[in-house]
């Protein structure tokens, strides 16, 4: 069996590196099961709180803690990490190393302080390109070929800090901000390890970001994902895979929000079309844009059930042939 390129083992520097990890979402999940399969003490698991969530407003408990009670390992979620008695049940555990990847909120300095060996993050993107809270999303939108993965140490400034280490990986045609997100969290544990360990035992050092080169991301707001019909078919495009699973790319209906889960661009451009307008082609069902137009793949209506857009036109009397609004 071929060895894995990106595992470098730490069995031989004969300790046992204490490791507190921050992390919220699936994203990371298989870096804390890749630390906990190998010469790490896990002391414990910073999360953010469960929080309620759709109709019924139910406690959802986050991805990272559901990893970390099948894995046994201690659960820490304060509300607030400037608390004193946060600082000080985290100081509890005297951790050499913190690791983080998308705990989703600010560390504050008092945290920083209390591991030996510092703090590490794993960050979406390839570094110093994207920085903030969305570089998945603002590089599928942006149209880049290629996203990746950054292992770096936590600075005061978000997403400043030195390099360790980096891989790349290609973004697809057809691929979403979801499916992206996935690959790069399996991609990242194997980085994340690898370049942890090497690091511990002098084999690779960190350097320094180019900060002329920087690009930023902003969090995400429901609005940018409505679209605008004179805009480029090939910008819209990647509008609907970039805004999955959220805010989902969207546009309206007879007054309803209609998301546009899937679609492709098409060159072509309708004859004499409006910009928004939808269409039969011999593709399929279209929406003229202000370059080209939308073949439509996959909808949905208001809040019920996602359909492939032909079921869904057969039940929508009108749809084609209405122009789809740009707003409401």
């Amino acid at each position: 069996m071929r060895e894995n390129p990106f595992i470098f083992h730490l069995s031989s520097l004969g300790v046992s590196m204490r490791v507190l990890y921050m992390s919220t979402p699936e994203f990371g999940v298989p870096t804390l099961r890749k630390f906990s399969e190998q010469d790490y003490e896990i002391v414990g698991v910073v999360c953010q709180p469960d929080k309620p969530a759709g109709r019924g407003r139910q406690l959802i408990t986050p991805a990272i803690k559901r990893a970390a009670l099948e894995l046994g390992l201690p659960i820490f979620q304060p509300d607030n990490l400037r608390a004193p008695e946060a600082i000080a049940a985290l100081a509890q555990t005297k951790p050499d190393l913190i690791l983080v990847a998308a705990y989703g909120k600010y560390i504050p300095d008092e945290i920083l302080a209390l591991p030996t060996r510092g703090a590490l993050n794993l960050h979406p993107s390839l570094l110093p390109r994207w920085r903030g809270a969305c570089p998945v999303t603002a590089a599928i939108a942006a149209g880049d070929p290629e996203t990746g993965v950054t292992i770096h140490f936590v600075a005061s400034e978000m997403d400043t800090g030195d390099i360790l280490a980096q891989a790349n990986a290609p973004i697809g045609d057809e691929d979403t901000t979801e499916t992206t997100m996935a690959r790069l969290a399996v991609l990242g544990a194997d980085v994340y390890a690898d370049a942890v360990a090497r690091w511990l035992r002098g084999k690779i050092a960190p350097r320094q970001q180019d900060h002329a080169r920087a690009t930023w991301c902003d969090r995400m707001t429901k609005a940018q994902g409505k679209i605008d019909w004179t805009q480029p078919t090939e910008k819209i495009a990647r509008q609907v895979r970039a805004y999955q699973p959220w805010p989902l790319a969207f546009t309206f209906w007879r007054g309803q929000q209609l998301n546009i889960l899937n679609a492709r661009a098409l060159d072509l451009a309708p004859d004499s079309a409006t910009p928004g307008q939808v269409l039969q082609s011999d593709a399929g069902i279209v929406v003229a844009t202000g370059k080209g137009s939308l073949l439509l793949r996959q909808v949905q209506l208001g809040g019920k059930r996602a359909l492939p857009v032909e079921d869904f036109s057969r039940g929508a009397r009108g749809f084609v042939g209405s122009v789809l609004e740009i707003g409401s």
